[in-house]
C-alpha cells in the first residue's frame, strides 16, 4: 500500500515505522515545518513536503496524525486525491471529512501514549476503526491488522469516551508521578524510590478491579493525615489536587 502521512509528530513517527516494517510504502511525510518532515521522511525513505499543494495524489491511503486543533485546516486545504483519508484523532469525527470528500475516509485511532525516544510494539496496542462505508472500514481494518493483533470497531461518539478515559488513565496519572517527583526533589530525595511503588500499582490493575486496588488514607477519609499532607503542600492548586482526589478517592470507595 502506498501510504502519504500528514504530520511528523510522535503518533506518525511511530505508525510509520510499523507500517514500513510491514511492507507498506510511505512515499510522503507533510509537515508544516520542512525540517520536521525531513527528519522523519528520512527514516521511512519517503519525500518530505512543507506545501500540502505538493502533495501525491495517488496514493492508496492519507494518514492525517496533526493536532486535533489544526486538523480541520489541514482537511480544508487538502487536493483532490485518490485513496482513503483516514485521521488518528482520539476525538475527533469521522465526518469532518465529509466536507471535502462523499466517501473514502475514516478513523484509525491507536490507544496508546508515544514518545519519539521510546520503540513502541504495536502488537498489544489496540487499534479502533471507523470507516464511512464498508469497503474503507475493511481496509482500514486490515491495515490495522497488519501491526496489530487487537483491531476492534468503534464510532465517533463513543471514541471520545474512550479519550476521555484514556486521559484519565495515562495523561492525569503521569501529571500525579510529576507531581511527587516535585514533591522530593524540593526535600533533596530521589524520586527513584518511587519506581517500585508506581510498577507495583500498574500491576495491580492489570489482575485487579482499580476500585478495589485503591488504598491509602483517602479511602477511609483519614482527615488527620490528610490534614498533615495539606499542611506539607505549598503551592495552592497541588492543594486543591489533593483535596479533590482524596474527596473523590473516598466516595468511590464507599
Amino acid at each position: 500500500m502506498r501510504i502519504v502521512f500528514l504530520g511528523s509528530g510522535n503518533v506518525a513517527t511511530h505508525l510509520s515505522f510499523a507500517l514500513k516494517k510491514t511492507g507498506n510504502d510511505i512515499i510522503q511525510v507533510y509537515s508544516k515545518t520542512l525540517e520536521n518532515a525531513e527528519l522523519l521522511a528520512s527514516k521511512v525513505d519517503a519525500d518530505p513536503i512543507d506545501d500540502i499543494k505538493l502533495i501525491n495524489t495517488n496514493a492508496d491511503l492519507y494518514i492525517f496524525s496533526v493536532k486535533d486543533d489544526i486538523l480541520p485546516e489541514i482537511v480544508e486545504h487538502m487536493p483532490e486525491t485518490t485513496g482513503i483519508w483516514a485521521h488518528t484523532a482520539g476525538s475527533m469525527p469521522m465526518y469532518l471529512f465529509s466536507a471535502k470528500r462523499r466517501e473514502g475516509y475514516g478513523v484509525v485511532y491507536p490507544l496508546q501514549t508515544f514518545s519519539k525516544s521510546r520503540e513502541a510494539d504495536f502488537s498489544n496496542i489496540p487499534f479502533f476503526i471507523e470507516g464511512d462505508n464498508p469497503k474503507t472500514e475493511h481496509i482500514l481494518v486490515e491495515t490495522a491488522k497488519s501491526i496489530s493483533g487487537s483491531v476492534r470497531l468503534l464510532d465517533s461518539e463513543k471514541r471520545r469516551y474512550l479519550h476521555l478515559a484514556a486521559v484519565f488513565a495515562n495523561n492525569f496519572s503521569n501529571h500525579m508521578f510529576t507531581l511527587a517527583s516535585e514533591i522530593l526533589d524540593q526535600e533533596g530525595v530521589s524520586a527513584e524510590v518511587l519506581k517500585p511503588l508506581i510498577s507495583e500499582t500498574v500491576a495491580k490493575v492489570m489482575v485487579m478491579e482499580p476500585k478495589k486496588a485503591q488504598t491509602g488514607p483517602a479511602v477511609r477519609y483519614d482527615e488527620k493525615v490528610i490534614q498533615k499532607h495539606l499542611d506539607l503542600i505549598q503551592d495552592n492548586d497541588t492543594k486543591k489536587i489533593y483535596e479533590l482526589i482524596s474527596k473523590s478517592i473516598n466516595k468511590h470507595s464507599k
